[in-house]
């Protein structure tokens, strides 16, 4: 069911959305967050339909925020609000509210947003495109618990990653990092059936995609080791080489769907490793709330590091580097860190308890451990 608000106020949209309810029987509320998507008019159909898949396992009130540019400055000082109210069937698993924003009130686009929140409910905000440099700052990103951006979809990538690491508050989390969960599960897979240590790493990826990043920088973060930064055709992540004191571990991924993981002395074997969509990366983002600890560490190790190779004299440890690596960072002393535990892909500790985060600086322990 489709209701169209043309000149509207938000409290005019409340009331479309109870007497919407009402019409197909379902006057209970019975979705569990908020999701403000923060697109533009050439984007919002495809950010829409990733919202309304991820519903299915997410029940939760999407509100669409949408600021249309006016065309002459007489547009400019008027303000108007234009809304569409989807319920049913024609919003997923929950309810969903596009709100067009014309004039001044572009610019007090939380002011709309604010009355329209579900009531003691966690509130996500995502920027499918344009994110701002400061999510956190972001008068829309104030409102949120979380707040998730795509660096995929920036001009410069890489440049998108040192601002977000610059603009880091605990809530903040990126697509480009759920999109490597499968490879960072694997890997801890890997390691977890040889008895042995990582020497270096090697890193293979599309040249302008975050995530072939992401990765790089936890797996130095995690393992203390130098990572090389290879470019290949893509799609996407394509290979991920360790170097061991047993041999080398390879995961090799071609064609974006299928790789091969080769560990020392076993014979090679098939994995799937499916490039997934939008909606799915969504999903993963929405199933937790608090901060993730390890993708911040991840993103503020080497980010600095990204953009070229600083000589000798500016940096202690560049002597031992090579072209396209990222440098160790200094070990901490280990009687000051916590005892070395296999930890799983998702950040949590291995003992099963998924509310104990894992500590940022991990001492260096005989198995090497990229979590």
């Amino acid at each position: 069911m489709k209701t169209d608000l043309t000149d509207t106020t938000a409290s005019k949209i409340n009331k479309a959305l109870v007497q919407a309810r009402r019409a197909i029987g379902t006057p209970a509320v019975g979705m569990v967050l908020t999701l403000v998507i923060v697109t533009d008019e050439e984007n919002a159909y495809d950010a829409l339909k990733a919202a309304n898949d991820a519903s299915r396992e997410h029940p939760s009130r999407t509100l669409v925020v949408i600021k249309r540019v006016s065309r002459t400055p007489r547009d400019r000082t008027k303000s108007r609000l234009d809304a569409e109210v989807r319920v049913g069937a024609d919003a997923g698993a929950g309810e969903t509210v596009v709100l067009r924003l014309y004039g001044e009130v572009s610019d007090h686009a939380q002011s709309v947003v604010l009355p329209l929140l579900l009531p003691d409910a966690p509130v996500v905000v995502w920027w499918s495109v344009d994110a701002p440099r400061d999510p956190a700052g972001d008068p829309l990103g104030a409102l949120g618990q979380r707040r998730v951006t795509d660096s995929y979809t920036a001009e410069k990538p890489v440049e998108e990653l040192k601002a977000r690491a610059e603009s880091y508050e605990p809530g903040d989390t990126d697509l480009a990092w759920a999109r490597i969960t499968p490879w960072r599960s694997m890997l801890a897979a890997a390691l977890d059936q040889v008895d042995c240590e990582v020497v270096s790493v090697e890193v293979a990826g599309e040249e302008a995609n975050p995530s072939v990043e992401l990765l790089a920088m936890w797996l130095a973060d995690r393992l203390h080791v130098h990572v090389r930064r290879a470019v290949s055709a893509g799609p996407g992540l394509t290979q991920v080489r360790l170097e061991t004191t047993g041999g080398p571990i390879t995961l090799h991924r071609s064609d974006g769907a299928m790789a091969t993981l080769a560990l020392p002395g076993q014979p090679d074997r098939a994995v799937a490793l499916k490039r997934r969509e939008t909606s799915e990366l969504l999903a993963e983002e929405l199933r937790r709330l608090d901060p993730d600890d390890t993708y911040a560490s991840a993103l503020r190790f080497g980010v600095d590091r990204l953009g070229g190779i600083q000589s000798a004299s500016q940096r202690p440890e560049a002597a031992t580097w090579t072209p396209g690596e990222l440098p160790v960072r200094p070990v901490q002393d280990s009687a000051a860190a916590p005892a070395g535990k296999p930890v799983p892909a998702d950040g949590t500790a291995g003992d099963g308890d998924a509310s104990r985060p894992t500590p940022a600086h991990m001492p260096p322990v005989k198995k090497a451990d990229p979590q």
